[in-house]
């Protein structure tokens, strides 16, 4: 019995926290700020998700549980990756600007015609 009001201890705790991780997920400021934040969150919800295995005694739930996790990971790696080539192409956007003035002219940088 006094499981139980640790269980429901912990998940409210869980859900308060979670709820906090989303704040941050939205606001931001950074782009890095906020992939680490969803990460938390389905780290977050693992738990809970394992916690409810045991306060139900359903050991279906942790397979459930080891899934989300795989799927949360590549989440994880693709927003990553995402993120990293939109800052590669804003990188090289605002170190090469001579350069596509260049390809414009037909490649010569020399300026002859």
């Amino acid at each position: 019995m006094i499981y139980h009001y640790i269980y429901v201890t912990i998940l409210i705790i869980l859900s308060v926290m979670l709820f906090a991780c989303l704040i941050r997920a939205v606001r931001g400021p950074r782009v890095a700020d906020r992939i680490v934040a969803v990460n938390m969150m389905g780290t977050m919800v693992m738990v809970i998700i394992a916690v409810l295995a045991l306060m139900l005694n359903e050991g279906y739930l942790v397979d459930v549980c080891l899934i989300y996790a795989m799927i949360s990971f590549l989440a994880v790696v693709i927003l990553s990756k995402v993120y990293i080539g939109v800052y590669e192409e804003r990188l090289h956007k605002t170190q090469d600007p001579d350069d596509n003035e260049d390809q414009d002219k037909g490649g010569l940088s020399d300026g002859s015609c």
